[in-house]
């Protein structure tokens, strides 16, 4: 073999036992679902770590399902978000503590000012690592907001198909800025984060052992 090639041949070698670069890992997936997906988007979108969020809808039995009919209810799809991330950066369990911050976990019914089947909070699980931990998620968020686990009324069910909605609901928030803070501030969805979660609302923060009273108002 001569010299160039033995070169070559060493140096693959090492490269074959060296570890695998974080950036190599494969991207996983999480779909989620809090209440209007513009929102949802917004706020995951922005976690170091996130690569992708697309707004959907997902739960139901209707294909390609549009806006229109998801809205118009019956479908029994739930408006949510697809996110992938790089799980060598954000751990699926982290991405869980930010979901929970920045929705309403006693309202089973909607989210905010949005009612019905279509904007109720839903984990959708993608393997049964994830439902695991979508479980102990909801321990953990019972346990730092000092009530039981039954009182959360947010659904951890297996996926199904994921449909992306239209293309004007993408990146919502970023392309008609005003209109989506108005819409937010209307909603109320900060007000009553920020009465259900006090200081940890929209954060990523670990987990709290228990609620302080003297921190945030009582929850109703």
């Amino acid at each position: 073999m001569s010299p160039p090639a033995l070169l070559l041949s060493l140096l693959l070698s090492l490269l074959l036992l060296l570890p695998a670069a974080p950036g190599w890992a494969a991207p996983e997936e999480a779909i989620l679902a809090g209440g209007c997906f513009w929102c949802l988007e917004h706020d995951l979108e922005g976690q170091a770590g996130v690569l992708e969020v697309v707004s959907g809808f997902s739960g139901g039995k209707l294909t390609r399902p549009s806006y229109r009919q998801v809205s118009a209810g019956g479908t029994g799809h739930q408006e949510a978000v697809r996110v992938r991330f790089d799980n060598s950066r954000l751990r699926y369990e982290m991405l869980l503590r930010a979901y929970w911050r920045n929705i309403d976990p006693f309202d089973g019914s909607g989210q905010f000012c949005d009612r019905g089947d279509s904007y109720r909070p839903v984990i959708f699980t993608t393997q049964a690592s994830q439902a695991l931990e979508a479980r102990n998620s909801a321990v953990a968020a019972a346990r730092e907001l000092g009530r039981p686990v039954a009182a959360l009324k947010v659904q951890i069910r297996p996926a199904g198909p994921f449909w992306p909605a239209e293309e004007y609901h993408q990146d919502y928030a970023r392309r008609n800025s005003l209109r989506y803070r108005y819409y937010r501030f209307a909603c109320g969805r900060d007000r009553r984060l920020d009465q259900v979660w006090g200081t940890s609302a929209r954060s990523q923060a670990l987990w709290r052992s228990g609620r302080n009273s003297s921190a945030a108002p009582a929850i109703p």
